[in-house]
């Protein structure tokens, strides 16, 4: 997705750095919670800066958030990558089971203890956020995951293992990940996700 700038000419400001600092902002506070004035104060970037750059909140969460989806569905190809199916499946739930549970350092907001979740169920799970150039992103999210998960499932390694059509595993699994989350964000127990992570792997495929 591309959003252009609303005033020619070269940024005033590191827009890598800016970025990464505003995405800190989304997924500690979510949508309806972070503002301009949030963004500009995470980022040392002027409000009126953010708003010439990329124009509204909106904008900026559009950006930051295609930016979140290219780096994990990247690392979500390389975690498949695995030569046994059954391994490869266990190694993206691994990979998506930690990145969700990292700790992140306390804030005014939130002083004790807690977890980054994830940045997709907690966007969805805001109604605030559900206009259509969100939910496209969001939608967009999950469609390419899925998709990635049926390009490892169908490989012949796997349908000659698979109980399932890979059609059906690969929603499986995608739709697995949206349940972890809220199991995180209620247990923050990351060994009995792996667990039920590797139940799923267990049923779908038959031992080598």
């Amino acid at each position: 997705m591309s959003i252009i700038p609303r005033m020619a000419g070269k940024k005033q400001f590191n827009e890598d750095e800016t970025l990464d600092r505003a995405i800190t902002v989304f997924w500690e506070r979510g949508y309806a919670a972070t503002s301009m004035q949030d963004l500009a104060q995470a980022t040392g970037v002027l409000r009126g800066s953010l708003y010439h750059a990329y124009g509204d909140k909106q904008a900026v969460f559009l950006r930051v958030f295609e930016r979140y989806r290219r780096n994990f569905l990247d690392a979500a190809r390389a975690q498949l990558a695995n030569r046994d199916p059954a391994v490869a499946l266990h190694d993206f739930f691994a990979y998506t089971i930690k990145t969700m549970t990292e700790a992140v350092p306390p804030t005014v907001a939130s002083p004790g203890p807690s977890t980054r979740g994830c940045l997709t169920t907690k966007i969805a799970t805001d109604e605030t956020a559900m206009d259509e150039p969100v939910r496209a992103a969001l939608r967009s999210m999950l469609d390419e995951l899925e998709d990635i998960l049926l390009a490892r499932l169908a490989m012949d390694d796997a349908t000659a293992r698979l109980r399932l059509p890979s059609a059906d595993a690969a929603r499986l699994a995608a739709t697995l990940t949206r349940g972890i989350v809220v199991m995180e964000r209620i247990y923050h127990a990351p060994a009995a996700l792996l667990a039920t992570a590797d139940s799923l792997v267990a049923v779908l495929f038959t031992a080598k």
